[in-house]
């Protein structure tokens, strides 16, 4: 009888030595989560080539659209950034014709230089 009631006491120490912690699964949660975040933001900088626009040596050009309508042509040589805002106003001057520009359906607009078959 004795012998029972030491195997029991033993038996139920090594069950609580053995118990985890609820809650221990919520941090592996987390550190995942953490991993999938800094995964897609390196994603996200790779797909949008966005490093050339922290290099001194890349010039870069970029046509946007406001908001509002407006559309701003962004210029980057160097460490110098250019905003140019595009206005429908028309201008007066000299030049040389260069070639057709057309609008498609879908909005895109193509450049066709003259003397090009």
């Amino acid at each position: 009888m004795r012998y029972l009631k030491k195997r029991r006491r033993a038996i139920r120490k090594e069950v609580d030595l053995h118990q985890e912690d609820p809650l221990s699964g919520v941090a592996n949660l987390f550190d995942v989560g953490v991993v999938f975040i800094v995964g897609l933001i390196g994603a996200l900088i790779s797909a949008y080539s966005l490093l050339d626009l922290l290099s001194p040596k890349t010039e870069i050009t970029t046509v946007r659209k406001n908001d509002n309508g407006q559309i701003e042509i962004v210029t980057k040589k160097g460490k110098q950034v250019k905003v140019e805002k595009v206005t429908d106003k028309s201008v007066q001057g000299e030049g040389t014709r260069l070639g057709i520009a057309y609008r498609l359906k879908d909005g895109k607009v193509i450049y066709v230089p003259e003397g090009s078959e």
